[in-house]
């Protein structure tokens, strides 16, 4: 089928030239309302002895495969024990993205352009509703984005308006939403604004136009967030990856100032930063897919978790610029790495997560929008 002849995406990313569905969730809701948007593109069904590869199309054409997923939808953070991890929690709706961002770890993760999504929502409301509902006194903050774009296919699968419609009733539940894309639809079905994180990636307008293919521009996100803030939500921003390339310095200040042109600090739960980092396989696979991508060749070392990361010479330095433009705009506590040492955050913050009572506990109160017991 030649892709003229397909529905356009909202974004930048090529449309979807197959839909493989598990037989066991074809009749599902989120199924029937992916394949009534989706009229005119093939459907196969899978049965249960059958793998998605046996369907997909090979090179380069995007498939939506809906699956009935029989893992775990709630878990932690993959973080590492060698380095300070926020300590949130993944609901995992799906995986694989349908942007192109050219350092995305997902390429390493998913060798392929098949976006699994999983249609079996009731058996997720089931899991989240017996973990959440157990004690009601107990707080969380979980965030979908990990292993996929919050928002990328909402104008598909209204994913997160499910999401937040369902956790209108668990006042105890903080969601963050992490996104390259603006799409504010879910907005509709919020009860609880100070119980959902609407959360950008920012980095500076040169890296987002030439490695972040597909996505929304760096003004267009900031206008987003700040109408999440005038309908009173706060904001997440993410630093990540923050990378070293020629001008970088003119160009993450440019980003700090167009963060503080759309937003004041009260608008903002909080702000994360993280270093470029790679696992050693991940190299070869952005030299074959992005060739113009030359922050690659920048000076690296084998961190403790044996991914490759930037020198901590030049990693402190960024981080001390960025630090000191967001500090000067009226950021203080709201600020965190992803991923970095005690050492690092003492060498930049003047502080490390013990000193605020550890990184997830810190963050959980962010999240809450408690701000006296944070500081």
């Amino acid at each position: 089928m030649n892709n003229s002849s397909l529905p356009a995406t909202p974004f930048g990313f090529a449309p979807f030239e197959k839909i493989i569905v598990d037989r066991e969730v074809h009749d599902s809701p989120l199924t029937r309302k992916i394949l009534q948007k989706l009229p005119r593109i093939p459907v196969v069904l899978l049965d249960p002895d059958q793998t998605e590869k046996e369907s997909a199309e090979p090179g380069n054409s995007l498939v939506i495969y809906l699956k009935h997923y029989k893992g775990r939808f709630l878990r932690p953070c993959p973080g590492t024990k060698h380095y300070r991890c926020c300590a949130y929690q993944i609901i995992h709706t799906g995986e694989n993205c349908p942007l192109g961002c050219s350092y995305c770890i997902l390429q390493a993760y998913f060798q392929d352009r098949v976006i699994k999504v999983w249609a079996n929502q009731n058996d997720l409301w089931k899991e989240l509703d017996q973990t959440f509902g157990r004690d009601r006194g107990r707080l969380f903050r979980v965030g979908t984005g990990e292993f996929n774009d919050s928002l990328a296919l909402e104008y598909l699968t209204g994913y997160a308006a499910d999401l937040v419609t369902f956790l209108n009733d668990h006042p105890n539940v903080c969601l963050e939403l992490k996104s390259k894309i603006i799409d504010l639809t879910w907005m509709k079905q919020v009860k609880r604004p100070d119980r959902v994180l609407p959360a950008w990636s920012v980095n500076s307008p040169e890296i987002i136009a030439r490695e972040e293919h597909g996505a929304s521009c760096l003004e267009d996100r900031l206008q987003a967030a700040r109408k999440c803030a005038q309908a009173g939500f706060r904001a997440c921003l993410h630093f990540d990856p923050v990378i070293h390339y020629p001008g970088w310095e003119k160009g993450y200040a440019r980003a700090v100032e167009m963060i503080f042109s759309y937003l004041n600090p009260k608008d903002i739960a909080y702000i994360s930063m993280g270093s470029f980092r790679f696992m050693p396989a991940l190299k070869k696979i952005i030299k074959d897919n992005h060739p113009e991508s030359k922050y690659i060749f920048n000076e690296f070392i084998t961190g403790l978790d044996n991914k490759s990361r930037l020198v901590l010479p030049l990693r402190l330095e960024q981080f001390r610029f960025i630090t000191g433009l967001l500090r000067q705009g009226g950021i203080s506590r709201q600020l965190y790495f992803c991923m970095e040492s005690d050492m690092v955050w003492k060498q930049v913050l003047g502080y490390t997560p013990s000193d605020l009572g550890g990184l997830g506990s810190h963050l959980l109160k962010l999240g809450f929008n408690d701000l006296k017991q944070a500081i």
